[in-house]
């Protein structure tokens, strides 16, 4: 009888690299190589070289679980998640019971760190998706883009919304009728074509017969250390619930934790993060420039004990000028897409099965899900207070 032959660290290593539709690149980053990490591991799969044992390990238990696939049994509600990114407003949702029955995300990198941490991939583009082949559920949730609505006028009724991804949740909500949502969005849509375009969503909402109110709320109010301000709308269902005409809904107040930077930064970091001489001088060159034209005033430092840093945005893996972490005696460096997960709040058991490149841009367009998490739980309050 035949013994069954010993895998090599080779063969282990690239099996699971491909297992995990992982580039090199990718799997360099997610495990937390250096600048050099590709090279590392296209010979450790060669078989020209091998990883220390510590770092082996660390390959050995990268990705071993999906963190957050999680189903309830009972679910307390059912819920959708759209324009889902990497799942942020999905998590406190998830916490309170609920059971997410669809998903949907076109961007193909940020599908890959969903299916790795919800054990689910979502559906692809939703202009695409009929209504009617989505599950019935209790609450929609969505961090839907902010398209100009170049022709949408203030009464023109349902198709004044078309070819914008407005239209998308609108459409959902008239076929489906939830009891609930959620959207949010950035804060300039408050002031987006002259207060137009929130106008025009905020009269389509209620003229479906949805109570819907807004309020711009601040990441480093709810515990992370990061300003971000996003607007947020809440709608309920005015033929589920018995809304009085003076009703507001009771968005949380500031939690009054205080914040501090260095409680999200990690102790070791690599080389690879500090910004080189070059990309220095420019943004040093840059600010000073941008004073003399009157301008925004260029790059954002921050140190350990600062407060809380400028917002993350989709554009941070370009080259970091919204937060650059102060390093004494030599250039300042970037985040790490770690730093990047705890500034908005992520689990530490979140993968991150992307390039650092993509990461940034993931977070960057992602929410603070302290925020949502205190949403979600006045939601779920209301929803039986007033049921």
């Amino acid at each position: 009888m035949k013994t069954k032959a010993k895998i090599t660290t080779s063969e282990y290593i690239s099996n699971k690299r491909k297992k995990l539709c992982m580039s090199v690149k990718e799997f360099a980053d997610a495990i937390g190589l250096g600048s050099d990490g590709d090279s590392l591991v296209r010979a450790w799969e060669k078989g020209e070289s091998e990883p220390s044992q510590e770092t082996y390990k660390r390959i050995q238990s990268f990705a071993n679980r999906k963190p957050l696939a999680k189903k309830n049994e009972n679910p307390k509600f059912r819920f959708i998640d759209l324009f889902a990114g990497i799942g942020g407003i999905r998590i406190p949702f998830q916490e309170l019971g609920g059971e997410c029955v669809f998903s949907s995300e076109w961007d193909k990198f940020s599908q890959k760190t969903y299916l790795m941490n919800f054990g689910e991939l979502p559906a692809g583009d939703i202009t695409k998706i009929e209504a009617k082949e989505i599950p019935d559920f209790d609450i929609l949730l969505g961090g839907f883009p902010c398209q100009p609505f170049s022709q949408a006028g203030l009464h023109k009724g349902f198709s004044d919304t078309r070819g914008t991804l407005f239209f998308e949740i609108e459409r959902i909500l008239q076929e489906k009728r939830p009891k609930a949502f959620l959207l949010e969005n950035v804060k300039q849509l408050i002031g987006h074509d002259g207060g137009k375009t929130l106008t025009v969503i905020m009269e389509h909402l209620r003229n479906l017969n949805y109570f819907a109110e807004y309020k711009v709320l601040r990441a480093c109010d709810f515990g992370v250390p990061q300003i971000r301000e996003r607007i947020y709308i809440v709608g309920l269902d005015k033929e589920v619930f018995s809304i009085p005409d003076d009703y507001s809904f009771p968005f949380p107040e500031p939690s009054g934790k205080k914040t501090r930077v260095g409680d999200i930064l990690e102790k070791e970091v690599d080389e690879k993060y500090t910004i080189s001489d070059r990309l220095w001088d420019g943004h040093k060159k840059r600010k000073i420039e941008n004073r003399k034209n009157g301008k925004g005033f260029g790059y954002s430092l921050f140190n350990e004990n600062s407060e809380y840093t400028s917002t993350i945005s989709a554009r941070y893996y370009k080259d970091g000028s919204e937060i650059l972490i102060d390093q004494p005696g030599k250039n300042p460096r970037k985040l790490t897409p770690r730093e990047c997960a705890r500034l908005q709040g992520f689990p530490e058991s979140y993968i991150i099965p992307v390039s650092d490149a993509q990461a940034y841009k993931q977070f960057g367009n992602s929410v603070a899900v302290p925020v949502i998490r205190a949403i979600a739980k006045k939601m779920d309050t209301e929803i039986t207070r007033l049921e």
